[in-house]
């Protein structure tokens, strides 16, 4: 991936008094834009950059500062994905309740990871609730005859093949 990071002094809140003023350092990330449609070989006419600035006041070298931004960043985006499901129920006042919640959110997270990771590349990187309403909540029928269990899928659904790729590959016979 090309990216390049760059950093300056940088005074923040200049519009207000002198006593509010606060001097950092602004570490700026550029990373290039790139056009999934564009065929082959073609060269482009315009760089575009995606630009990832970060205000800080950290000890650490420019590189290392801005690593750990974007792996906060990443954790914060789990911490907000969970509040979304079971970490919606915390704080709750009750240490074993809460104990129990968080429990219950780390072993779900880690299951619908590992299922939207089988389930194909869209599904690995989709939040909760992405996963929950393509790949949990199937809108399907249970049908049962000959002391046979079949599970009908909805026709033309959109997310049968990542469903049928998920349940082939949990159902496979261990290698």
């Amino acid at each position: 991936m090309d990216a390049e990071v760059a950093e300056t002094t940088y005074t923040a809140f200049t519009g207000r008094k002198k006593a509010e003023h606060v001097t950092a350092r602004l570490v700026v990330r550029r990373v290039r834009r790139l056009n999934a449609e564009v065929a082959a070989g073609q060269g482009e006419l315009f760089t575009a950059w995606r630009y990832h600035p970060v205000f800080t006041d950290s000890p650490f070298e420019m590189l290392q500062a801005e690593l750990q931004h974007r792996q906060h960043a990443t954790i914060e985006q789990v911490i907000a994905d969970g509040k979304g499901s079971a970490l919606a129920h915390l704080p709750s006042g009750n240490f074993q309740a809460n104990n129990a919640w968080l429990t219950l959110w780390a072993i779900t997270h880690n299951l619908l990871r590992a299922a939207g990771s089988l389930a194909g590349s869209f599904h690995a990187r989709a939040t909760t609730a992405t996963l929950r309403a393509h790949l949990i909540n199937v809108p399907a029928r249970l049908a049962r005859s000959a002391r046979r269990q079949t599970l009908h899928l909805p026709r033309r659904w959109p997310w049968q093949h990542a469903f049928t790729d998920l349940f082939d590959t949990a159902h496979a016979p261990p290698t």
